[in-house]
C-alpha cells in the first residue's frame, strides 16, 4: 500500500467567526444599500455593510447623503414628539430646533474626530470619517424614534417640565451610547489601532449635544412667549439650565399640606 496514503491531511486552518473577516469577505458585505430603507436595515443588522460602502470612494457621498437624510427625519419626528408636551409655537420650534441642533453638533464634532482617527493610525478619509458619523446620528435617532410612544405617552399625561426633560435626556444617553457603538466598531474596520483619542471624542460630542439644550432652549417647557433663541445676557452651561429649570418647577409647585 501506497504509504503516503497511510498520512492524516493535514487540519485545515481554523476558519474566522464571521464578523472578523476582512471587509468584503462576509457575504453580506458587498449587498448595495437602497434607500432609506436599505440603510435602515444595514444600521441595525449589518454595520460592516455601511463600512464597506463608505471605503469604496464612488459610493461614499451617496451614502452619507442617505445616512444623514435619514437622521434628520427621524430627529424632526422624535422634535414633534417633544414639542407636543407643550403644544403651540412649540409644534414647529421644537422639531426645528433639535433638528439643527444634531446637524450643528455633527458640524462642530467633524473635524476634531478626523483629527482623533488620524491620531490612532486610522488611514480613513474625510468621507468616511464623516459616513460612519452618519452611521451614529442614524442609529441613534432610530432609537428615538423607538422611543417615541413612550415619550408621547409621558407627554401627554403628566405637566412637569422637569420629569418630561429627565426622559428625553436618558432617551437621548441610551441612544447615543448605541451609536457610539457602531462608530467604535466602524473604526475598527477603518483601521484605528488606539480608542484613546476616539474616547476623548466621546466625551466632547456627548458636551456638545448637551449644551445645546441650553443653547436652543426651551425646548420641552412652554415658548409662546418667549423668544426662539435665548438672548445673548441669558447664556448659560447645560447644568446650571437643569438646575434653574428644577428650581422653578419647584417654585411653580404647590406645596400641599394634609
Amino acid at each position: 500500500m501506497n504509504e503516503s496514503n497511510l498520512n492524516p491531511p493535514p487540519p485545515l486552518p481554523p476558519s474566522l467567526p464571521a464578523d472578523e473577516l476582512p471587509l468584503g469577505e462576509h457575504p453580506h458585505d458587498c449587498n448595495p444599500i437602497v434607500g432609506a430603507l436599505g440603510v435602515i436595515e444595514a444600521v441595525l443588522r449589518h454595520p460592516r455593510r455601511i463600512v464597506f460602502h463608505l471605503n469604496q470612494g464612488s459610493a461614499t457621498g451617496r451614502l452619507v447623503g442617505l445616512l444623514l437624510a435619514v437622521a434628520l427625519v427621524f430627529i424632526a419626528v422624535y422634535g414633534a414628539i417633544v414639542g407636543s408636551f407643550s403644544g403651540g409655537l412649540q409644534w414647529w420650534a421644537a422639531p426645528l430646533k433639535i433638528t439643527g441642533g444634531l446637524v450643528v453638533t455633527a458640524a462642530i464634532c467633524l473635524p476634531s474626530l478626523y483629527i482623533f482617527a488620524c491620531l490612532g493610525g486610522s488611514p480613513a478619509r474625510l468621507g468616511e470619517v464623516a459616513g460612519a458619523l452618519g452611521g451614529l446620528m442614524a442609529l441613534a435617532t432610530l432609537l428615538l424614534i423607538g422611543f417615541a410612544p413612550v415619550a408621547w405617552l409621558f407627554s401627554q399625561s403628566t405637566q412637569s417640565v422637569v420629569v418630561m426633560g429627565g426622559l428625553h435626556l436618558l432617551f437621548w444617553l441610551v441612544a447615543a451610547g448605541f451609536g457610539v457603538r457602531f462608530l467604535k466598531t466602524a473604526f475598527r474596520r477603518l483601521g484605528l489601532r488606539s480608542e484613546n483619542g476616539l474616547n476623548v471624542w466621546v466625551v466632547i460630542f456627548l458636551l456638545v449635544s448637551l449644551q445645546m439644550t441650553a443653547a436652543l432652549r426651551p425646548l420641552v417647557g412652554p415658548g409662546d412667549k418667549e423668544p426662539l433663541l435665548p438672548r445673548p445676557e441669558d447664556k448659560k452651561f447645560f447644568v446650571a439650565h437643569w438646575f434653574d429649570s428644577m428650581d422653578a418647577q419647584a417654585r411653580r409647585t404647590p406645596v400641599r399640606r394634609d
